[in-house]
């Protein structure tokens, strides 16, 4: 189970449709049991519409959806989905760590630079 798209360029369009693996993702597929529109809004019933019993009769007889259609069906009540955890995706890349340590000990630097001016001053003052 999986999505096919349709639409023309920059307004997709998708079909949920039951294909076998090997065959093209917009090519051949054995029966299609729903649609899905990004464009529309999150909230409207237009946005996923969804044959429950169709997908229960392919899920029953082996069918593996994708991810995305997981979720679809998870929505709809017809297959629990378990919630993935993936605590690396949101730490920044090796290159973007870097720039932060570099611009970490710039600030560090040019906060010393600023305090040392401001205690000579200070002495001075006290001399007198």
């Amino acid at each position: 189970m999986r999505l096919s798209r349709g639409g023309s360029k920059k307004r997709p369009y998708y079909r949920i449709v039951v294909a076998d693996a090997r065959s093209p993702r917009d090519g051949k597929y054995v029966e299609k049991i729903g649609t899905y529109n990004p464009l529309l809004a999150k909230d409207s019933p237009e946005r996923v519409k969804l044959d429950a019993d169709r997908a229960k009769h392919w899920l029953g007889v082996g069918a593996q959806p994708t991810d995305r259609v997981a979720r679809f069906l998870d929505a709809a009540g017809v297959k629990e989905r378990a919630q993935r955890n993936n605590p690396k995706k949101g730490e920044p890349g090796d290159k973007a760590k870097e720039r932060a340590a570099e611009r970490a000990e710039r600030e560090q630097a040019a906060a010393e630079a600023a305090a040392a001016p401001a205690e000579e001053a200070a002495p001075e003052t006290a001399e007198a």
